[in-house]
Parts: C-alpha cells; structure tokens; sequence
C-alpha cells in the first residue's frame, strides 16, 4: 500500500471508483428520502459503508451497483428504525402550508444531472416519484432516472429479473395515473385521451 500525502493507497483507489458516482447517489438519495437532511445522512452512510468494506469489493464488479445496493439496504433499515418511532407534529407546523403540510424549497442544482432532471422534471412529477410505494419506486428511479440494466437492478435488489421487470411496468403504470391530467394540462397528451 503506497501513501501520498497522507493518504494511503486503499482511499485513493476509492475515491477513484467509488467517489466518482457521488453525484447519482446523491440525487438518488434525494429522490428517495424526498428530505435533503435525510439524503445527505443516507449518502454519508453509503459511503461510509462503501469504504469500510471496499476490501471486500471485486475489481472486475460494477461499483455504481454496489453502492446503489448499500444505500437501498440502509435506506430500508433507516425506514425500519423510523416506524417504531412515534410521530411528533408541532401545532406550528400544522399552520405551515396547505392542509398543514410543509413545503421543502427545492434543491439547487448540485451537477449536470441535477440540471437535467430539474429541466425535465416539474415538481408534480417528483412528487409522483416520490409518492410511489418504495418497492416501485427504488426500480423506476434506478432504471428510468439512473439508466441501470435490468441485470445491474436485480443484483442490486437481490431478486430476480423478472421481479424488476414486473415491479418496473407497476410502478410506471402507478406514475401514469398519477400524472394523467398533469400530462393532458402541458400537452403531453391529447386533452381527449383516455388511460
């Protein structure tokens, strides 16, 4: 193992591989947790994970996959530990927004794919995203806004390829109806059109 500067040779091969795909980990992490502070922790914790096992990774692998599979695997636990917490809601918060939601400022563009998906995606279609079931919506955002292979998504999710297959034709089918008279109202669709 060679330094430089302080820095042995395991971090620098890291952060060549894996730090490289920050980028689509962050914006996967956004579009999961719709929630930056809970993104910036899962992506933190992706990477810390990566790293602590990087021993473990085989060369000849695809990086992307495994770090895409770390983040699912601590995003479910995360969800896990979160639903045995109670729900706290401030009388403040209920007069925040409409029907007492808050509304998070969108996020400013953080890269060339941030800008790309801010472009072509309005904030009724990330809503949509986000609204899916997390089963759907892990499969439509690795294949329809990461671009991964079918193959690359089931090693991923640990399931077979025709469970993503399927899982994927669900989840586009759920983001049809949802943005059906989103889709009519910008012309995307004939305002005659039926589902």
């Amino acid at each position: 193992m060679t330094k430089r500067d302080g820095v042995d040779g395991n971090e620098l091969e890291f952060e060549g591989i894996a730090l490289v795909h920050l980028d689509k980990i962050c914006n996967a992490a956004l579009r999961l947790t719709g929630n930056t502070s809970d993104a910036e922790d899962l992506v933190q914790e992706t990477f810390l994970k990566g790293y602590r096992f990087f021993h473990r990774f085989r060369k000849d692998s695809n990086c992307l996959a495994r770090l895409f599979k770390i983040m699912k695997n601590s995003y479910i636990n995360r969800f896990r530990q979160k639903s045995r917490e109670p729900v706290v809601v401030s009388n403040d918060a209920l007069n925040d927004g409409p029907d007492g939601f808050l509304f998070e400022p969108r996020e400013p563009s953080e890269g060339p794919d941030q800008e790309v998906m801010d472009k072509f995606l309005d904030d009724e279609v990330e809503q949509a995203i986000r609204s899916l079931p997390d089963e759907f919506k892990m499969v439509v955002l690795l294949s329809d806004v990461e671009g991964l292979q079918y193959k690359e998504i089931a090693d991923i999710l640990s399931c077979p390829i025709g469970t993503v297959r399927s899982r994927l034709s669900r989840g586009r089918r759920l983001l049809k109806r949802q943005l059906w008279a989103y889709a009519q109202d910008h012309g995307f669709v004939d305002k005659d059109a039926v589902i």
